[in-house]
């Protein structure tokens, strides 16, 4: 079997969203490489042109639109448009997401809804709006989902976080379930330990890298191509006997706890 096309996204069509910078730039990328056309989102639009530069430098058309995932109704309009734009939808990797550490006797209430809805509620709508629009085509889809260690392990200062993340995967399995008979396809990432822009607080203590570097066996912190073959298995026919999992990419942490 030649398996050399397996992971080949010419002619598809895909949304990322949370994608100015940091891992949801890196999937975009990745994705317009192997082929796919690519519309990026975020809450301010302008923050988007590094990323379209990348997809436009090999090839592949680019669309910008600002979400704030917190929208529901923005969220059914950006798809809508982006369906539409592209003349159909493939692929959504539900990127966008929110953080805030705090110690959990001080999470108030909006701080806790803040994070839930931004990174389960505002998933889920992401995913339904996309599903709608793949289940009307003729070959299905690809959802993606961004989970994270937390959605295994407790992590101090990051109660409300790893709820959100915890549900995101139950979310990842249900839906596999659920729309397998539409040709759709659910699935996760869960990142190990990247230094991105929501992440930089933890980064800035020397004491706590060298403590999380003796606990990931392949003793180095994750970069954005690590990222990259993750996003491109899942979305392409290399994965299409593939739904409701999972992948970790964390360099052997979760094996070895």
């Amino acid at each position: 079997m030649d398996a050399t096309g397996l992971f080949d996204l010419t002619g598809k069509k895909a949304l990322v969203t949370g994608a100015s910078r940091g891992i949801g730039q890196a999937m975009a990328e990745a994705l317009s490489a192997a082929g796919a056309d690519v519309a990026v989102t975020a809450r301010d639009e302008t923050s988007l042109r590094e990323t379209a530069d990348r997809i436009g430098a090999v090839g592949r058309r680019s669309l910008c639109r600002s979400l704030d995932v917190l929208d529901t109704d923005r969220i059914r309009v950006v798809v809508d448009e982006v369906a539409e734009a592209f003349g159909g939808l493939d692929i959504l990797v539900n990127n966008a997401g929110y953080e805030e550490v705090r110690a959990s006797l001080d999470v108030d209430e909006a701080v806790w809804d803040r994070i839930i809805s931004t990174n389960l509620k505002g998933a889920f709508f992401c995913a339904q709006a996309a599903a709608r629009r793949m289940s009307a085509g003729k070959s299905g889809g690809a959802i993606i989902n961004l989970c994270s260690l937390t959605s295994y392990v407790g992590i101090p200062t990051a109660v409300p976080y790893g709820s959100s993340k915890s549900g995101l995967l139950g979310m990842t399995r249900a839906l596999a379930a659920e729309w397998a008979s539409l040709g759709i396809r659910v699935n996760a990432i869960a990142p190990g330990y990247f230094h991105t822009a929501m992440t930089d607080v933890f980064y800035e203590d020397p004491d706590w890298q060298a403590a999380m570097l003796a606990k990931i066996p392949q003793r180095r912190f994750g970069t954005m191509q690590d990222l990259a073959g993750a996003v491109v298995f899942l979305a392409s026919g290399a994965s299409a006997y593939v739904t409701g999992h999972c992948l970790p990419v964390d360099g052997g942490y979760l094996a070895s706890i």
